[in-house]
């Protein structure tokens, strides 16, 4: 009988293109992955993977178990959330954690439309950065966590837990409203070399990222106030005393005296992903409120969608 955590192990291997880099995604070591393979192969009785120049890829007896393993790891899935209605979450609690942009935009409609529907589940809400609750949900602390990362930045919180994608975040430029740059259409970071900056503390992930982005644009942005309250950004951009880099996850809200322009030819942007631990220690209440925070992502990404120059 063929063994679904070692056909989740191939089906890793086969996405990332190495055993390595399933290793690195799955928390496994790498002899563990290689293992896992070499029994489902002795299982099945053929080679499921070759490598080659460009890495690792699926045999033809490999791509055909494959195929089927997504039926059946759809079919468990279905299978969990089925059984999860009728006996997991009449009770109990859910424990979530979300970095405080996500919290403001999409946790309040997400938890009141959980509630409707499983009203006696106790849930409770922490916030804090990525680098803070990742550590926290892995040690179990809680169930499931809003977090965000950087494409193509080294820094991952949610390097070896499930995480299901909800949506990108651009971050936008924010602008005093009589800025001589607030009537033009497009706006490089390359236009914005010679300005005050005014971000979150210099330690945070999109403090980071900002300034990354700018070095990119060939300078070394000059910032004079941080706040980690995009509140209080606003204001200090309002005020004129510099310009920001805001996600739009915390552009819910545009303050009187600023303008917000999305930078050409685009806007550096962070990834959301919802994250749980790995393998069966899953609660059934922290599935159900993925699929809830995936719906409400959605109507969020529509309503930017549908007024794409809400911020003038």
């Amino acid at each position: 009988m063929l063994n679904v955590s070692r056909l989740h192990v191939l089906a890793e291997v086969a996405q990332r293109g190495s055993f390595s880099a399933a290793a690195e995604s799955l928390s496994y070591t790498q002899s563990a992955v290689s293992q896992a393979v070499a029994r489902l192969e002795a299982e099945t009785g053929a080679a499921l993977l070759v490598r080659n120049r460009r890495g690792v890829r699926p045999t033809a007896a490999g791509a055909t178990l494959l195929e089927h393993a997504e039926l059946i790891f759809a079919q468990i899935e279905a299978a969990e959330t089925d059984l999860a209605a009728v006996l997991g979450i009449r009770g109990g609690r859910l424990r979530v954690a979300s970095f405080p942009s996500a919290g403001a935009a999409l946790m309040p409609l997400a938890i009141a439309t959980f509630r409707q529907s499983h009203p006696d589940v106790t849930l409770s809400l922490a916030e804090g950065e990525p680098e803070e609750i990742a550590p926290r949900l892995r040690a179990g602390e809680f169930d499931l966590a809003l977090l965000f990362e950087f494409p193509g930045v080294g820094e991952r919180p949610g390097r070896g837990l499930r995480n299901v994608p909800l949506l990108v975040d651009p971050m936008h430029v924010a602008l005093p409203a009589d800025h001589a740059l607030a009537g033009k259409q497009a706006i490089t970071l390359a236009d914005l070399r010679e300005e005050d900056w005014v971000q979150t503390s210099a330690a945070s992930p999109c403090a980071r990222h900002v300034v990354r982005s700018c070095q990119a644009a060939g300078y070394e942005p000059r910032v004079s106030f941080e706040s980690d309250d995009y509140e209080t950004v606003q204001g200090l951009v309002a005020a004129g005393v510099g310009v920001a880099l805001i996600p739009r996850l915390a552009l819910t809200r545009v303050r009187s005296g600023i303008v917000v322009r999305a930078l050409s030819p685009h806007s550096p942007s962070r990834r959301v992903v919802a994250a749980t631990i790995g393998g069966p220690g899953v609660v059934p209440a922290a599935k159900t409120m993925v699929k809830v925070l995936a719906d409400v992502a959605r109507q969020h990404t529509a309503l930017f969608v549908a007024e794409p120059v809400a911020f003038a």
